[in-house]
């Protein structure tokens, strides 16, 4: 069996990245192959947010000094990590989508030469709005998440997918399917 592809998805805080996750799962075909890569974070687990796997500063701390992590980044004062195992549909072709961080994407294209990165993007008064909608950070975090997304924004031509999220769910996920499927 072929290996299959990595994409690694990326955008601001609030530009709907696991929205449009979320939607992408629940609307390909099983013609798409996808899988989610299931991150770890150093925060309480909360309905509103993705489905991750919670854990204290602490143990993320020794789960990645052990080595547990194939990928792992600090953003806006939490820890994130993708597990070895997540990867592991990789090896049985199928496409395998990762939420990851810009602050990170050197580091993963180091170590996966054939990385396909697809960018979520909002314009920034709908960033606000929707970092102030979900009631997660105080209006220092929110301005401070904003500055991030504005230093950390990336070329068009430093990625391979660009799609703007600042209408409808539906149609920033028909367009990321629609390039993803253009990738063959």
């Amino acid at each position: 069996m072929s290996a299959g592809r990595l994409i690694y998805l990326i955008g601001p805080s609030g530009a709907g990245k696991d929205s449009v996750l979320a939607w992408l799962m629940q609307h390909a075909g099983p013609e798409e192959n996808l899988s989610l890569a299931r991150r770890c974070i150093s925060r309480p687990g909360h309905e509103a947010s993705e489905s991750h796997e919670a854990l204290t500063p602490q143990a993320f701390a020794a789960l990645r000094d052990a080595g547990a992590f194939v990928m792992h980044w600090s953003a806006n004062d939490l820890e994130y990590g993708v597990r070895h195992a997540e990867l592991a549909p990789l090896h049985q072709g199928r496409t395998v989508l990762v939420n990851g961080s810009r602050g990170w994407l050197e580091q993963a294209r180091n170590k996966f030469p054939n990385l396909i990165v697809a960018q979520i993007m909002a314009s920034p008064e709908v960033l606000a709005q929707r970092l102030q909608q979900r009631g997660r950070e105080t209006p220092e975090h929110i301005a401070a998440r904003l500055e991030r997304a504005r230093r950390l924004g990336l070329a068009p031509h430093e990625v391979d997918i660009s799609v703007m999220n600042d209408t409808t769910l539906d149609v920033a996920g028909a367009e990321l399917l629609r390039r993803l499927r253009l990738l063959g």
